[in-house]
């Protein structure tokens, strides 16, 4: 037996998510969505993951996507975070800057970095969806602070030196 939904969701709250879009060529157009179950799975080869719910209708859209595009979000992208979580919007339309990239992945432009994955696997996982993709081609982007989700809130993460014990 488990803890109920609405406790997990307020004890994780404590816990600092780096924020992330995924994006997806699909039969109908672009596809995308904000994300902040972005990982690094292993170096060697070269694999991360991410999750979608069941519920997600973006989920429904790139569920078949043989190819993605991983965006790791900075400081002063809270806009582009929110519209690619907002629902009933098109996302890629303006303000939106973003370009076909290999396989055509869209590609979102001035994200920290961006990726794109092969699919690899997906399972499942309760009520989501676990994506193993393999990195394909990486690129650093634009310098700056990061992103995270925290006590439900975006907020900007300043560079500062490590924590020490």
């Amino acid at each position: 037996m488990t803890v109920d939904a609405a406790t997990l969701r307020s004890v994780l709250r404590a816990h600092a998510s780096g924020v992330a879009v995924v994006t997806a060529p699909t039969p109908a157009g672009p596809a995308g969505m904000t994300i902040t179950s972005f990982t690094s799975l292993s170096a060697e080869p070269a694999l991360v993951s991410f999750a979608f719910a069941d519920s997600s209708s973006t989920w429904a859209r790139i569920k078949d996507a043989r190819w993605f595009g991983v965006h790791v979000l900075g400081a002063g992208q809270t806009d582009l975070a929110e519209r690619f979580a907002a629902r009933g919007t098109d996302r890629f339309a303006p303000p939106t800057r973003w370009t076909g990239g290999p396989h055509d992945v869209p590609l979102l432009e001035g994200c920290r970095a961006r990726l794109v994955c092969s699919r690899r696997d997906v399972i499942r996982a309760g009520d989501h969806h676990l994506v193993v993709a393999a990195v394909e081609h990486a690129e650093p982007g634009e310098p700056g602070d990061g992103l995270v989700h925290l006590r439900g809130a975006l907020r900007a993460v300043a560079s500062t030196a490590p924590a020490r014990p």
